[in-house]
């Protein structure tokens, strides 16, 4: 009698934190790694040591490299884990980009907190260091999709596309004969970037993303709303600021608007695109474009149409340029990067726009933005917010309540169980009602820390 026990670590009863550990009778598995985002009180729970034995696990396995997914790599290397990281190629080219570059931001942020005295703690740490990042990226180990992998005798594993991001899968993992499936994010079926995601054909145990369980994506005009914003940031002589994620969003907002810029729908407007991150995934695009659609003449020739700002130095000169402009800066949901600098200088005129894309978790300032502050607290201090805000849910790299449905539709057999991670309480809760009213399976909505033993 064979006996897998999986632990929830991470994003049960919430969106980030991924981390489901799998000890099986032959080798002990991780899927995805990733830290909390949003609340204080998740952001806390990063802080504290996973409650099992970390030098026990044998391999992590990625679904793709966003920070909710691998940025706690490092913390797991440091509490004792030796084995090998494996994702797809750009999943790992990505990984390492964000690791590095949270570990920077970890740095400055613990450095700036000890000088200005704004921590509660003296002195501030940084979460991981650089060095400590290195650790992690130096247990890479890249597989391709579309192989079955073996791990051990019984236990083995393949990455299947699954759109999102560049790199992203979707892990069949069977062991003992029994398919556990990892939906990892699921992405659009109509992605500016990406292909659509594949579908799993058979689940005996399913773990699906929630994210948007309970919403449908607006059917909005994208294009149309990009040329009224640029029209209007043109007539305010203002500025238009987009935060965005560094990896997918950044490269699919570059993409609509030099489309645009193409078909004459808006003029040559000044561009500026301020993330050392999205510069950085923006070659691993140019590495590997058989996981995207754009030719390498149309990347090159995309690429040239935009400023591309790499020293904060000119994040300054881009800020004290008064050219009507569109600056494109990462953090996606406010919660640190060059962003910060463009609204604590900006947001506090009438004639800058804020337009936010995508989710915003509970408790980031992208969150807070949305909901009408007033003011947002940076770098410890607080600034007033006269910009005008708008949302673009469309362009979020997620699937809605429905593409989800039809990610599920080709699985043959009736899964034993599916566990709905990755998702806010409503979402979850609505998300499983839907499935037992389409499919009429069994759900379940596991708790942090819970364990789920299953006989094989």
């Amino acid at each position: 009698m064979n006996k897998v026990k999986i632990h929830f670590l991470g994003a049960s009863g919430t969106v980030t934190g991924s981390k489901f550990y799998l000890e099986t009778p032959e080798l002990n598995v991780m899927v995805d790694c990733g830290m909390y985002q949003g609340l204080k009180e998740l952001r806390q729970l990063n802080w504290e040591p996973l409650p099992i034995d970390t030098s026990k696990i044998d391999v992590v396995l990625l679904t793709h490299g966003h920070l909710d997914h691998t940025g706690y790599l490092p913390r797991l290397v440091m509490q004792g884990f030796h084995g090998k990281i494996i994702g797809t190629p750009p999943t790992l080219a990505i990984t390492e980009i964000i690791l590095l570059d949270s570990a920077k931001i970890h740095e400055e942020e613990a450095e700036r907190a000890n000088k200005e005295g704004y921590s509660k703690h003296d002195p501030a740490k940084p979460f991981y260091t650089l060095r400590e990042a290195e650790r992690a990226i130096d247990l890479f180990s890249s597989e391709e999709k579309d192989e079955w992998i073996s791990l051990s005798e019984h236990v083995r594993f393949r990455f299947n596309f699954n759109g999102h991001i560049i790199g992203a899968t979707f892990i069949e993992l069977e062991i003992f004969g029994k398919l556990f499936v990892f939906s990892g994010d699921v992405g659009r079926e109509h992605d500016p970037l990406l292909a659509p995601p594949e579908h799993p054909k058979w689940a005996d145990y399913l773990f699906i993303e929630s994210t948007y369980g309970n919403k449908l994506h607006p059917k909005e005009d994208v294009e149309q709303i990009l040329v009224d914003l640029v029209t209007e940031t043109i007539n305010q002589r203002g500025n238009l600021i987009i935060p965005s994620f560094a990896v997918e969003r950044l490269q699919s907002l570059m993409y609509l608007l030099w489309q645009l810029f193409k078909k004459n729908r808006i003029p040559n407007i000044p561009i500026f695109i301020d993330s050392p991150m999205g510069n950085n995934v923006l070659s691993v695009f140019e590495q590997f474009p058989e996981w995207h659609k754009l030719s390498s003449k149309e990347y090159a020739a995309m690429c040239r149409h935009f400023n591309i700002i790499s020293s904060y130095a000119d994040t300054w000169k881009t800020i004290d340029d008064t050219r009507p402009k569109i600056v494109i800066a990462g953090s996606g949901m406010v919660t640190g990067g060059r962003v910060l600098t463009y609204l604590k200088q900006l947001m506090g005129r009438s004639s800058t726009t804020i337009l936010m894309v995508g989710h915003q978790a509970e408790g980031t300032r992208g969150k807070q933005l949305l909901e009408g502050a007033y003011e947002l607290k940076l770098f410890g201090k607080y600034y007033p917010v006269k910009s005008k805000i708008y949302h673009l849910e469309s362009l979020s790299g997620h699937a809605d309540q429905k593409e989800l449905l039809h990610w599920m539709q080709d699985i043959k057999n009736i899964p034993e169980e599916v566990f709905l991670v990755h998702g806010e309480p409503s979402s979850l809760d609505a998300f499983r009602v839907k499935i037992h009213d389409v499919y009429n399976w069994n759900v379940h909505i596991p708790k942090l820390n819970e364990i789920k033993e299953i006989i094989l």
